[in-house]
């Protein structure tokens, strides 16, 4: 496994930090976001020590897809989301505040006062 000494995110896969997670496969795992944007907030994050998405093998592409869709589809059927944005922040600049990949799931309700974007 590629690592980061000090990165929060590595130390969640070491077992060095707790955490509850709600997906879990070869190279992805999903927990609830600590500060979330909305209830069910999440984040899938990879479980080599990738600093943004640019450093991602394409190779993973098909498999983050797919924990993408598993906890999105989770958030529909079993918390009452409407739908969910999928967010990626990719540098500082961008809103990324953990320097290691992850993407953010939010779950969208009617009337829930969140906007996205486009």
């Amino acid at each position: 496994m590629v690592e980061e000494k000090d990165c929060v995110f590595c130390k969640m896969v070491k077992g060095e930090i707790p955490c509850e997670k709600i997906y879990d496969d070869e190279n992805f795992f999903g927990i609830l976001d600590m500060n979330p944007k909305a209830e069910g907030h999440s984040l899938i994050i990879s479980k080599n020590h990738y600093k943004t998405i640019l450093d991602m093998p394409v190779s993973l592409g098909n498999e983050l897809m797919d924990a993408v869709k598993k906890v999105g589809l989770d958030l529909i059927k079993e918390k009452g989301a409407g739908g969910f944005n999928v967010v990626v922040n990719c540098g500082g600049v961008s809103g990324q505040l953990v320097n290691h990949f992850h993407v953010h799931i939010i779950p969208r309700r009617d009337g829930d006062g969140l906007k996205g974007v486009g």
